[in-house]
């Protein structure tokens, strides 16, 4: 594996150009920017890497050398023209680095392990109560012998790093969640990045969890998005993301995009925190003042077992909760696009954007433009890829969508 000097840390901001430099002392950060190329174009020959980085071709013809030797590119089938020598597109090779991604909710968690294309390798999955320090260690301990163990040995030397995507201040939320604050009180003194990574020989990173599931869509996402977007992920709370250039804003405390406390109008005249307007939790209660049980929100995204009546409450609520947000942040970044993913079935997930956008055009935006409502490209594992992107974005790339 190339040595990388970034000291780990959680922050995921990249420079903010995407030309390159032919002194030798940016070789590193050439390095990346022609992994960055290579995943956001595809295969391409070293004469169009170097026409599109702005290197000479003599330098990137000798860091491609490089990156093929430490095994991050490899060759694909020669490209025969009409004159001259064929062109032998790169690529980025699959198994060059692989990154482990822990998503640490307040209902479950999650540990998958995805190779340099952003493929899922293997996962594990766990519900419970509520999330303990004690127990996430105990958790990640296990799953990554478990996911190691079916690794060959070369698969295990590539492992790159670990990424965590957390929610910010877990202790203030424990009545939230209906339990004893004691009980997650543990979290307040508890650096569980630096526990993980003592733990291991590769470097951890950490980032709250709305933002690790806007990463996800920039890194891993099928879809091409304006330079700015508003990002939404639905999960047990609402939480956002903020994109700006191209590239996730997280602001000086790592806290933009924190739409969860943000207060909406109600329909009964006052105000209420999107959290408690547009999140799963709002259904699993619900279920739960209905007597029914809500353990199966959590097991699985695939599908839910919901009462319609009461899912289509929920869908017409939450829609309402991010049209007002959608609406609010237009008038102070003209966003022209906002997209939505979470913890939803597929089906549900298509109603939500498609009621939202029904709420927002019913509302006056007099002076304001109108954004496009999109569904998001990765799902419910946006949160658990997004962490597996933290030591991607750290170590091997220039900044998620910087071309």
């Amino acid at each position: 594996m190339p040595k990388v000097s970034e000291k780990p840390g959680t922050k995921t901001r990249q420079p903010s150009t995407a030309r390159g430099s032919n002194q030798s002392e940016m070789r590193a950060y050439n390095e990346r920017l022609i992994l960055s190329h290579l995943r956001a174009r595809g295969p391409m020959a070293k004469a169009e890497i170097a026409r599109t980085t702005g290197l000479s071709a003599q330098t990137a013809s000798v860091i491609m050398r490089k990156l093929e030797g430490d095994g991050l590119i490899e060759r694909c089938a020669p490209v025969r023209g009409k004159v001259g020598q064929p062109s032998v597109p790169m690529r980025l090779a699959p198994e060059g680095a692989l990154f482990f991604g822990l998503k640490v909710g307040r209902r479950s968690t999650d540990l998958v392990l995805v190779d340099f294309l952003g493929r899922v390798i293997d996962g594990k999955h766990r519900t419970y109560r509520y999330p303990s320090p004690d127990g996430t260690l105990k958790f990640v301990q296990v799953s990554v012998e478990e996911i190691t163990g079916g690794l060959s040995a070369r698969q295990q030397e590539r492992i790159a790093g670990l990424g965590i995507a957390i929610p910010g201040y877990l202790w203030e939320w424990a009545a939230t969640i209906g339990e004893p604050p004691e009980k997650m009180a543990a979290w307040r003194d508890r650096d569980i990045r630096a526990e993980i990574e003592r733990l291991y020989d590769f470097p951890v990173y950490l980032q709250n969890d709305a933002s690790s599931a806007c990463s996800a869509e920039l890194v891993f996402g099928q879809a091409d998005y304006p330079p700015e977007f508003l990002y939404f992920y639905v999960g047990y709370f609402v939480g956002g993301g903020v994109v700006l250039n191209g590239a996730l804003f997280t602001g000086p405390t790592e806290n933009a995009g924190a739409i969860g406390p943000l207060h909406v109008p109600t329909r009964d005249g006052g105000m209420k925190p999107l959290i408690d307007v547009a999140s799963v939790s709002c259904l699993e209660k619900a279920i739960l003042q209905s007597g029914g049980d809500p353990a199966d929100l959590w097991e699985t995204s695939a599908s839910w077992q919901v009462d319609a009546v009461m899912l289509g409450a929920w869908l017409e609520q939450t829609a309402e909760g991010l049209a007002l947000t959608i609406a609010a942040s237009l008038s102070f970044i003209d966003f022209p696009l906002a997209v939505i993913d979470g913890w939803l079935p597929n089906s549900v997930r298509r109603d939500l954007v498609e009621i939202t956008k029904r709420k927002l055009f019913q509302l006056d935006l007099a002076g304001l433009n109108k954004p496009e409502i999109r569904e998001g490209t990765i799902g419910p594992e946006a949160r658990a890829l997004g962490a597996a992107s933290l030591p991607l974005l750290q170590r091997f790339l220039v900044q998620a969508r910087a071309f």
